[in-house]
């Protein structure tokens, strides 16, 4: 099955590509691997979920919050790849930060979000490693940033 029919079954529309905020490109592409910086929850032009796990936000907004910035990630890789998401042989790695408390330790679980995300997108080509890490701030104040590396076809 296509991706595009993927994301059509499951009423899953891309959003535009988010341009960079600072000095730096949304993506890389070196040989046949594709790189994506961090993408950040944002829905219709804002941040959605603001604040710290284990705070002010909870488990469930968290988890929102990981498939929010996948949601962003795939729209990255589409423009990357002239809207070809076919093109994508592998998700070989999510990067997880996730805005928490010291106390708060479920940081796997806010992003499995995004992997669950990816993994129904891509399907088995979805499947990947992952870090899910906690720190204490994030930009633009959000609560979960995820970063992706892809393995592409010519």
């Amino acid at each position: 099955m296509s991706v595009a029919q993927r994301l059509k079954d499951q009423n899953i529309t891309l959003p535009p590509a988010a341009a960079p905020v600072a000095s730096y490109v949304a993506t890389v592409v070196s040989g046949n691997m594709l790189f994506v910086s961090g993408q950040l929850p944002i829905e219709s032009g804002e941040v959605a979920v603001k604040g710290h796990l284990g705070k002010d936000v909870s488990l469930e907004d968290g988890v929102r919050a990981a498939q929010l910035c996948a949601l962003n990630i795939v729209a990255q890789v589409s423009a990357a790849l002239d809207g070809n998401l076919d093109r994508v042989a592998r998700c070989v790695k999510l990067g997880g930060f996730v805005a928490s408390t010291p106390e708060f330790t479920d940081h796997p679980k806010v992003i499995n979000g995004a992997s669950d995300f990816i993994v129904s997108v891509f399907g088995d080509t979805g499947k990947h490693a992952r870090a899910a890490v906690g720190v204490a701030a994030l930009p633009r104040g959000t609560a979960v940033e995820i970063e992706a590396i892809f393995e592409i076809k010519p």
